[in-house]
């Protein structure tokens, strides 16, 4: 007949123009198992600086051994190679406290709601790129500060990441049902203290 136009299709193919799209579920336990092996290598950056301050260290006491070295040229240069073995120190010990830092924090990530999604995902890689940002950040670099919000950003460790992301962590039950039982058993301890207390005010007059 004229007019009508084509037949309305079967509800299972009828799409919602508004229509949501799932959440998908993350374990409120976190992951289970070992974190995966680091993948990056040391920071290079600051281990060229250390490396460079530790042969300038060694050039300048080596030329402290020649004899012609006398007085205040010498005086300067045993300042110098001390300042340089200084700042070899500082940088060395920069590193270890920064590779403790991600030991710590690659660890802890990998045991959060988050981790199952990164690993389905093989986000390795990206999981070390933030925890190498943020371990710069905590040691007072502003710059590594920014880039690790923006890695966190993406990586759903913000609340409004997750929404993002469309990944929600799901209740703990077992966690939720222990307070709730806490909560009671608390209460009757409660009355039977204030009972102690109502008594001993009497007693008291």
């Amino acid at each position: 007949m004229a007019g009508m136009g084509p037949p309305p299709k079967p509800a299972g193919q009828r799409r919602r123009r508004n229509a949501s799209i799932a959440m998908t579920k993350l374990p409120a336990e976190g992951r289970k198992g070992r974190p995966p092996k680091w993948p990056l290598l040391d920071d290079v950056v600051l281990t060229t600086r250390r490396d460079m301050a530790m042969r300038k260290a060694d050039d300048l006491e080596l030329a402290l051994l020649e004899p012609d070295l006398k007085g205040r040229a010498k005086a300067a240069a045993e300042k110098k190679a001390d300042e340089a073995r200084a700042t070899a120190t500082i940088l060395q010990k920069q590193l270890e406290a920064q590779q403790k830092i991600e030991a710590e924090l690659w660890k802890q990530l990998w045991s959060t709601p988050q981790a199952v999604m990164w690993q389905r995902l093989s986000w390795t890689r990206e999981v070390a790129q933030y925890v190498r940002w943020k371990a710069r950040a905590e040691a007072g670099d502003l710059d590594a500060a920014k880039e690790a919000r923006q890695l966190a950003d993406r990586l759903g460790l913000t609340p409004l990441s997750l929404l993002r992301l469309r990944w929600e962590i799901a209740s703990d039950e077992v966690a939720e049902t222990r307070q709730a039982r806490a909560a009671r058993e608390e209460q009757p301890r409660r009355r039977r203290l204030r009972v102690v207390d109502t008594d001993a005010a009497a007693g008291g007059e």
